[in-house]
């Protein structure tokens, strides 16, 4: 591998502070901290997954809703990619994984196609995840959303069977790490840009 692909991102604004490093070609190290438990797990399986080193520090407005903090956490997330990705030379461009999580079954599938796009179809009702701080389930729809738009990827994300809001967080992201790490690999047989606009 000629360079590394990695990228460091900050961002502000008067409801959050996000600072996030990743590295693709990485081990699965981590060190997030984000105020919210759950999103920190999230976040942990991701990197873990997918095989990405992530470093990832935010302070936002959580006394007021975790909502700020998630949804700007997936756009700076989603840029990191977008950088350390570069032009895309070489990449396999397109990831798809099926993820069981005990009675959940999700469908993932992304295309870093330079075009922002999210399908999402899962429970319109779910009960909020965990004790004290209570995560609300329609969150990881607004991470999707921010995620894939600032990646500018097509993501298509589908709950074909569960109940648990927590397994079904856990299988969305557990299967985006793998198709995100499917997508980014290098594959020697590419030649330059896998699009016939050579662009991407």
């Amino acid at each position: 591998m000629s360079q590394a692909r990695t990228a460091k991102i900050t961002r502000k604004t008067a409801e959050t502070d996000i600072a996030i490093e990743l590295n693709i070609d990485g081990s699965g190290k981590t060190q997030i901290a984000t105020g919210i438990p759950f999103f920190d797990h999230m976040l942990t399986l991701f990197a873990k997954h997918g095989l990405f080193d992530l470093s990832a520090k935010a302070v936002g407005d959580i006394e007021v809703d975790y909502h700020h903090t998630v949804e700007d956490v997936g756009i700076v997330l989603g840029q990191c990619f977008r950088e350390a990705l570069g032009n895309k030379t070489g990449i396999t461009r397109y990831g798809f994984f099926l993820l069981p999580m005990d009675e959940t079954l999700a469908e993932i599938a992304i295309d870093l196609s330079g075009r922002a796009f999210l399908s999402y179809h899962g429970p319109a009702s779910v009960e909020a995840i965990g004790g004290i701080n209570r995560f609300s389930y329609q969150l990881v729809e607004e991470f999707l959303r921010a995620f894939s738009s600032s990646l500018m990827a097509t993501l298509h994300v589908e709950i074909r069977r569960g109940r648990d809001g927590h397994h079904m967080a856990e299988a969305i992201f557990k299967g985006l790490a793998r198709a995100m790490d499917a997508a980014t690999c290098l594959d020697p047989r590419v030649n330059g840009i896998p699009s016939t606009k050579e662009v991407l």
